[in-house]
């Protein structure tokens, strides 16, 4: 949505709220001036509580909540009549609002709809009244037949309002979102029918004094289910957001250090984290970086030094209004319609690894539970980072000491026989003359250093090469290599990928090539094999890469005490290769009966409102 058009609609959504916000006050104000005298206070403060209790612990709807209280409003209507009922049902709602905190206009607001909602309603049932009385005689089915079009008249003008609400406002309302919010409606209005039938029933019986204890006893149940209910939908919704967080974890533990490591995270993301807008930055070799946002309210995803160095300020979760004067500039990254913020900053052993943000329209509109929820996932997240950080900084000490093994090589090998062949050639120039037999013998040990030194220089060039997994990846570069040793050899050999592959590190995939060629020449040298089995599977918490052939087989006793005396034996490698990557190396062999080499490497660091405003809808 345009900005420009945003901004209008949330102005005439604000010119509504405000509207329906003086009209029910009015009518308050009006009740206030018309009481009449209360005859039993002690009954009215009864019902009082369980209108307190029942708007306390509501059932959560799209974008707000439902309560289950008309059938006490009706009472304290019946009893006391409208101006009583509108005052106690106003300061119930008030009284909860404040206690939960919420916004200034939604404390206002939403008392203010429920008593107009009321007044309408009691307006058509008087316009309506005639025709009833007329139609129905019996005293008992004609209370029924008012209350049930009072509740009806009630649920539809407050529905009214609040879907208007939901409309004008620029954020979306799906038809999804309305059949969601108005069959839990319709349940609390099929709860509250029932109890206006009870009432009528046990009213109709001549049972003595109604006293205080009776309706007590009458109404304790309604308020009970009204808290059974309230806590069965929250549980549901813990349920969902502990799945959602177990889910984003999971892949948090499987994922390998890749440049899109979050890539595949973004959908749990969105549903763990019930926000207009969220992005996460992380720090790394000193400098900020976006790894992901959600929506169109991130201005800008590269950070200045003054933002950054807001971002390394942060030492505890900043919420609600503390952005305002404690982030000013971090602030100019978002939307300015975005109006509640909670920052959280990555931190592992006292180092801000990162930064998550999460933003709604709405102010003051992040509970308890969501900070401690975003909270625990921001935890995991400074973890993974961090463990992702560690094994890129192990990736390049391994890289730099290649890098120097090489340099190594050139130094003691290419460059000592080059600087050999030099002085011998300047020797066979200074003999030409007097002893060329000796010249001749000079010159060919000099070619023959030369030849040598040409060869270890092509080595190392292709050393130097991209590396065959850099060019295609692991499982086309096993594949082939397995083509073109078929071509080479007689054997049968048979390669099986299973599960989905995912992107792993350039030094995990290196690994397990080399682990995998090695394991190869062994069985093409020593196993005498008719056929090779290889296996590479993606599981869900490893990699596991099989090698098994059908060949002579040997003692692993044995070949360990031949290593001791040959360093460069090959299990040794194998073994070596595979401490870099931290996997487990297995080696199954017994003379006579095949050999099998199996690697498994753990995927663990290894990665290539409620509601808006909380708008009242009781039933």
């Amino acid at each position: 949505m345009k900005p420009a058009l945003f901004e209008k609609r949330e102005l005439y959504s604000r010119v509504y709220l405000y509207m329906i916000s003086f009209l029910g006050w009015l009518t308050v104000f009006s009740a206030l001036l018309s009481v009449e005298p209360i005859g039993n206070y002690l009954i009215l403060f009864l019902l009082f509580l369980f209108l307190m209790v029942s708007e306390y612990y509501p059932m959560p709807v799209w974008r707000g909540f439902t309560a289950i209280t008309f059938p006490i409003v009706y009472v304290i209507f019946l009893l006391f009549g409208f101006s009583v009922a509108a005052l106690t049902y106003a300061a119930a709602v008030l009284l909860v609002n404040i206690k939960h905190q919420r916004p200034l206009r939604t404390i206002i607001f939403n008392p203010a709809q429920l008593v107009l909602s009321l007044y309408v309603a009691t307006v058509f049932l008087k316009m309506l009244d005639p025709f009833i009385q007329n139609a129905i005689e019996t005293p008992f089915l004609l209370g029924i037949t008012q209350y049930f079009f009072l509740q009806l008249f009630f649920f539809l003008v407050n529905n009214l309002i609040v879907d208007i609400v939901l409309l004008i406002r620029p954020q979306a309302y799906t038809l999804k979102a309305w059949a969601t919010k108005t069959i839990t409606e319709l349940n609390c209005v099929l709860i509250s029918l029932l109890y206006g039938g009870m009432l009528y029933v046990l009213g109709s019986q001549n049972r003595g004094e109604i006293d205080v204890f009776s309706y007590f006893f009458f109404f304790s149940p309604l308020v009970g289910f009204a808290l059974l209910s309230s806590a069965i939908v929250g549980l549901r919704a813990e349920k969902k957001r502990l799945k959602s967080l177990f889910i984003i974890t999971s892949q948090l533990n499987q994922f390998v250090p890749g440049e899109r490591w979050l890539h595949e995270l973004k959908h749990n993301f969105s549903e763990f984290i019930n926000a207009d807008a969220f992005a996460l930055w992380v720090k790394e070799d000193g400098n900020w970086y976006m790894q992901f946002q959600k929506g169109d309210n991130v201005q800008h995803t590269e950070l200045d030094q003054e933002v950054a160095n807001e971002f390394e300020e942060v030492k505890e979760p900043i919420i609600h209004g503390d952005l305002r004067t404690n982030l000013t500039k971090s602030r100019s990254l978002f939307n300015d319609r975005l109006k509640a913020f909670v920052y959280f900053p990555l931190r592992v052993e006292k180092e801000t690894v990162g930064m998550l943000v999460a933003a709604r329209n709405r102010t003051k509109s992040f509970t308890d539970e969501d900070v401690q929820s975003i909270a625990t996932l921001s935890n995991q997240l400074a973890v993974t980072i961090k463990t992702r950080m560690l094994f890129k900084e192990k990736e390049k000490r391994i890289l730099l000491e290649e890098r120097n093994r090489i340099a190594r090589d050139i130094h003691d090998g290419i460059a000592q026989t080059l600087a050999g062949a030099i002085m011998k050639l300047e020797s066979a120039g200074r003999r030409f003359n007097k002893k060329p037999e000796e010249t001749l013998k000079l010159m060919d040990e000099s070619v023959y250093g030369l030849r040598d030194s040409l060869r270890e220089v092509r080595e190392s060039i292709y050393a130097l090469r991209p590396y065959p997994t850099e060019r295609v990846g692991l499982s086309k570069a096993v594949g082939s290599k397995i083509e073109a040793v078929k071509k080479e050899f007689d054997l049968n050999i048979s390669f099986e990928i299973r599960g989905e592959e995912i992107e792993l590190s350039s030094m995990v995939e290196k690994v397990l090539f080399d682990i995998f060629q090695e394991s190869l020449q062994n069985v093409i040298k020593h196993a005498k094999a008719s056929s090779i089995e290889i296996l590479l599977s993606y599981q869900s918490e490893n990699i596991l890469l099989r090698i098994k052939d059908d060949g002579v087989g040997f003692s692993l006793f044995q070949a360990m005490l031949n290593a001791r005396e040959r360093p460069h034996f090959g299990i040794l490698q194998i073994n070596d290769s595979a401490e870099k990557i931290n996997a487990s190396l297995q080696i199954d062999s017994k003379e006579g009966e095949g050999t099998e080499v199996t690697i498994i490497v753990p995927k663990m660091g290894l990665e290539g409102e409620k509601d808006y405003d909380q708008i009242n809808v009781s039933g």
